[in-house]
């Protein structure tokens, strides 16, 4: 053993064994041997095991490529997950590879308590680790549901081993009396009258059925088109696979050629660190702003990007927003869902609207950059869909970053989606101080609300209850009865990529870790400005250094027992402008995985 490999103590260092370096250059299963003390037993215990599956000795030589499947019972959208999987193992096959499939963990969007943002960086954790100790040259990342796509990604850029995501694909529209469905914003709107009257529960009762009817994501651009569609746009999917629906051909015809590239990957060693770059994380935030794409995804791309050492700036988001425009007619933003996305050239043709606008030397996992990829892509467009860049559906891009006295390290407004005649005004507080509050007290016909009110809804962020999609306040009873559709509303919460409306989400610092949310009072004035970014909580500094004084902040549990994972999630999330990652998940700017200099600090700027 070398003298750099011993510690003051003589003792080995813990990098003897976290590395990740193939060690003599191993690869395919002899990748990563297990220690047994003996580099040749475990070479021949491997193969031993190895033959117990029935491959050919011939094929065990090959290269190896994961395939991560995330597959349950509990993820409606994964379901013909196993079909798609088999299909990458053709293009495996076919280009001289070793198909390994092997299981993580699964989140299944409605089916997690309290919320799924509080398992996306186990699941994060577990992918970087199955990649990391299993032996394979590639992996092909398969998913789909909200918190999978980021999930997988920030695992693998940790490892920054060869990498490829391919997405399950949205869901097909479903009918209901002559008119098209799609989850989820549909839901919200059939919901949202039946709150109000104007549909009883027979009715639905039937629209329910009629919401989701095959399997897939959601089939508007919520969080899992927008993650997929910035994954293309990063250049870590192939170009045209974020958009085709997961029953379509075309769904397992790109599952077949992401097998087949990621078996040129383990060749070529192509790593994730080469191809997410501060150029690249550019181009994907153009993206998000044109599609009108979720506020989830910036929570999100930042925890990707801190996987690699890159930060990013909000105050640059709000300069690539306002040269920017929108440009896809999708709900929840316009009319349409993903699968007339993808029949109107998809990515690739947003993308050529935006081209005077991009990075066009970044690379993407084929090889290839963005400009070699847009000059062969088909130059059709459907122009009802994806607007000509000089005639765009909003003339700014959907996100908007907030900054003020009541969001010190800031909040995201999604403007797309919202009324502009509440952009620029003041109002009163009504505040909800839980979830639980907000449920007891919402509908109650002696709430004291007017529509002009600002909604206030306290201690829903990372810390104080996992950051849930409650941001989507729902509008009180008896204003809905009177026909109110929107209001201002503020929170440390998230709200699904569905929803729409003015609503102020991800403040932060947030209400549980003392942030100024948390002295908001009833009565209080609140000030929101779009058109100069703030928010403010107009109340003097000597009355909030009173209730500062007064008010005691102590962490609140994600769930009933602070233990194991929960409790890592507790004591090291980060606040949403962090991403919401662990404290100590992140790489600091500067010690990327490739050992090259990164950008630090104001880092997509430079």
């Amino acid at each position: 053993m070398s003298a750099q490999n011993l510690g003051s103590t003589g003792l080995p260092t813990p990098n003897d064994w976290t590395t990740d370096t193939g060690e003599d250059g191993a690869t395919g299963l002899y990748r990563g041997l297990t220690n047994y003390g003996d580099r040749e037993f475990a070479r021949y215990l491997r193969r031993t095991f190895a033959h117990s599956t029935g491959r050919s000795a011939e094929l065990l030589e090959r290269p190896v490529v994961g395939i991560a499947t995330s597959t349950s019972d509990f993820n409606n959208c994964h379901r013909q997950q196993p079909e798609l999987v088999e299909a990458v193992k053709r293009g495996v096959l076919a280009a001289g590879g070793m198909p390994m499939e092997f299981p993580t963990i699964s989140l299944g969007e409605g089916f997690l308590s309290p919320t799924s943002m509080v398992y996306r960086n186990l699941m994060a954790m577990d992918v970087e680790e199955m990649v990391r100790a299993q032996p394979m040259d590639a992996v092909v990342l398969v998913g789909g549901c909200d918190k999978t796509v980021p999930a997988q990604l920030m695992g693998a850029f940790a490892t920054d081993r060869p990498a490829i995501q391919l997405v399950v694909g949205p869901m097909m529209t479903g009918r209901f009396e002559g008119e098209r469905l799609g989850a989820c914003t549909d839901c919200r709107r059939f919901w949202g009258q039946y709150r109000g009257g104007a549909i009883d529960a027979p009715t639905i009762a039937t629209v329910e059925r009629n919401l989701a009817t095959t399997a897939g994501t959601c089939a508007v651009m919520g969080t899992a088109s927008t993650m997929a569609c910035l994954t293309e746009a990063l250049g870590m999917a192939l170009p045209g696979s974020a958009t085709a629906p997961a029953v379509h051909a075309d769904r397992l015809r790109f599952g077949e050629a992401s097998g087949r590239i990621a078996t040129q990957l383990a060749a070529n060693r192509l790593t994730p660190s080469s191809i997410v770059t501060p150029a690249s994380i550019r181009n994907a935030l153009r993206v998000l702003l044109a599609i009108g794409g979720s506020t989830n995804a910036l929570i999100h791309l930042t925890a990707m990007a801190g996987r690699l050492g890159i930060p990013l700036d909000p105050e640059e988001l709000n300069a690539l927003s306002d040269e920017t425009p929108v440009l896809v007619d999708l709900k929840p933003t316009g009319a349409h869902y993903m699968e007339d996305l993808h029949a109107a050239g998809g990515v690739p043709a947003i993308m050529r609207e935006l081209r005077h606008l991009l990075e066009l030397d970044a690379l993407t996992i084929t090889g290839q950059t963005i400009r070699e990829i847009l000059d062969e892509a088909d130059p059709w467009v459907d122009h009802t869909v994806i607007r000509p860049f000089e005639d765009p559906i909003r003339p700014e891009g959907g996100l908007k970053w907030l900054t003020g006295s009541l969001a010190p390290t800031g909040a995201l407004i999604k403007r797309s989606a919202a009324n502009p005649d509440l952009f620029e005004r003041t109002g009163r507080a009504v505040v909800f101080t839980s979830l639980e509050d907000l449920a007891a007290r919402i509908d109650d016909p002696d709430l004291d609300v007017e529509e002009d009110d600002f909604l206030v809804l306290q201690n829903a962020g990372p810390v104080g209850a996992g950051m849930p999609e409650a941001g989507y306040l729902p509008i009180p009873g008896k204003l809905a009865q009177r026909g109110v559709r929107d209001m201002v509303r503020l929170s440390d919460a998230r709200m699904s990529g569905t929803a729409y409306g003015t609503i102020v989400l991800h403040i932060a610092p947030e209400a549980a870790v003392g942030g100024p949310l948390a002295y908001v009072r009833n009565g209080d004035l609140i000030r929101l400005s779009v058109a100069h970014g703030t928010l403010d909580l107009l109340v003097d500094d000597d009355e909030l250094a009173a209730r500062r004084e007064e008010l005691t902040t102590a962490p609140r549990s994600t769930g009933p027992v602070a233990t194991g994972y929960r409790r890592i999630f507790q004591e090291h999330v980060l606040q949403a402008d962090g991403g919401c990652d662990l404290d100590f998940a992140r790489r600091a700017p500067g010690t990327g995985p490739t050992g090259e200099p990164q950008l630090g600090g104001r880092a997509l700027t430079a």
